[in-house]
């Protein structure tokens, strides 16, 4: 078990000053990435709107296990990654943004932040011996999950954080709660539009401050419902989302309810973005070494 050195362990480190303030500064982007709203991020949600505790939780995507399992092959776009590229992917998908150009101050920032929460761990530590990393998946449920039930526990559990129009609280313009669904959530490409992703984060750490009181079938159910709800469209839509879901169903769409008829309505079919005026930043791109 690794315990993340906190923000009080960098201040009495050896580490020199300058370093200090780099991983400082990157902890500050983390826990209110909000100051670059419209321009990195295009909706109201914080890095440690899903890497809950400043990104040091287990079992709330803890963010240190990325700083020592990259470079590494990932599905969803079908190459090498390494952590800045990583990190691109949460602000294109989870942030519905635009992500500091790579090498850029903010970059290594997030970067140095995410390697000092791991400092101590061995590279390429085997999945097995990392504990608490990512949302555990909650086990299958004994019923198909529902979104009527789902929407019923919704409104006991999740609507006085998270409004019953899922658009969150805001507080004198500052975020609160972050919204789970509509313009200012995450997009359709997100990690957390899995069902199964959506489930084990709620399971885990919802409501909050109280974990695991839900049952596993409450966390599918929920799921069900909020990912269920349309949010702006996937960054690599083609136009069409039954080609969209074709081009990405293996990889990816095989875990969400994106292209699916839910409660009468297509889901995705539109091209609405959100805030952005682009759809697919420039930082999306394909790699290989043929």
């Amino acid at each position: 078990m690794h315990i993340p050195p906190t923000m009080a362990d960098l201040e009495a480190s050896s580490l020199h000053p300058e370093l200090k303030r780099v991983i400082r500064r990157g902890y500050d982007i983390f826990t209110n990435t909000q100051q670059y709203r419209d321009q990195y991020v295009f909706n109201d949600m914080n890095c440690d709107s899903c890497h809950m505790g400043a990104g040091r939780l287990p079992f709330a995507g803890p963010i240190w296990p990325a700083a020592v399992t990259l470079p590494n092959y990932r599905p969803k776009n079908d190459h090498v990654n390494n952590l800045e590229e990583r990190i691109a992917g949460c602000f294109t998908y989870s942030m519905n943004g635009k992500p500091p150009a790579y090498g850029s101050d903010e970059m290594l920032a997030l970067s140095a932040y995410h390697q000092w929460l791991a400092k101590g761990v061995p590279m390429y530590l085997a999945d097995a011996n990392i504990y608490g990393r990512g949302y555990p998946r909650v086990a299958e449920p004994a019923e198909a999950p529902d979104y009527q039930r789902g929407k019923a526990t919704y409104e006991a559990q999740c609507s006085i954080c998270h409004a019953n129009d899922g658009g969150g609280l805001s507080v004198r313009d500052e975020v609160v709660f972050p919204p789970l669904w509509g313009d200012n959530s995450y997009n359709w490409g997100a990690g957390i539009s899995r069902l199964f992703t959506l489930a084990g984060f709620i399971k885990h750490n919802m409501p909050l401050g109280q974990p695991n009181t839900l049952t596993d079938q409450q966390a599918w159910d929920l799921a069900q419902f909020i990912d269920s709800q349309e949010r702006p469209q996937d960054p690599r839509y083609t136009g069409d989302v039954k080609e969209t879901l074709e081009l990405y169903g293996d990889t990816f769409h095989k875990h969400t309810l994106y292209g699916q008829e839910v409660e009468g309505r297509l889901l995705g079919d539109h091209d609405n973005v959100g805030r952005k005026d682009f759809l697919k930043p420039d930082v999306l791109r394909d790699r290989t070494f043929d």
